[in-house]
């Protein structure tokens, strides 16, 4: 069996789109997915499968969001192994323990691009931001008392790409992959 992460896109924020933990929890696992995990109340769910489709994987439970939570809820889904490649290529500047930055990854939700997402977003504030692309992710660093004055912390929920993307703190990341 092979471990997977899926991050639901924009739930339970500000008392919209509510999906209870528990009840999605129990979704996943009538769609067969085994040893089923959720962390925060965000939409992070681990979970373990024989098959190796996260194309597929993808397409199930978004349409199990839509039958069960009447939601239209962008999800991205990944294999364990991936995540881990991932972070195993964070610059050295991304994901330390520097609490006067904060640290995301940015996970683009295909058919998106980095490309895509650079050329609406913008250049980062070098001040302020950092920003370096790995596959389909983008991390992305900036300081927690300027973060207003940041071009990718409005951009990020405001822009037309918006919604094809999904964030989650490093210590987040850290946590899922470790379910």
């Amino acid at each position: 069996m092979k471990r997977y992460i899926a991050f639901l896109r924009g739930i339970n924020i500000s008392g919209k789109n509510k999906v209870p933990m528990a009840e999605l929890k129990k979704e996943f696992e009538i769609l067969k997915f085994a040893d089923v995990k959720t962390y925060l109340n965000s939409g992070n769910v681990a979970f373990s499968s024989d098959r190796d489709d996260t194309e597929k994987f993808t397409k199930q439970i978004e349409i199990m969001i839509k039958k069960q939570f009447t939601l239209d809820i962008p999800v991205f889904v990944i294999s364990r192994e991936e995540l881990n490649d991932i972070l195993h290529n964070a610059p050295d500047w991304w994901g330390n323990e520097n609490k006067e930055i904060y640290d995301n990854l940015i996970f683009i939700m295909p058919p998106a691009t980095f490309a895509e997402a650079y050329n609406e977003i913008g250049e980062p504030k070098k001040e302020l931001e950092r920003i370096k692309n790995y596959k389909e992710v983008i991390f992305w660093s900036f300081s927690r008392k300027d973060y207003q004055k940041t071009n990718w912390w409005s951009k990020t929920a405001s822009a037309d790409i918006s919604s094809k993307l999904t964030i989650r703190t490093a210590n987040t990341v850290r946590k899922i992959v470790g379910m």
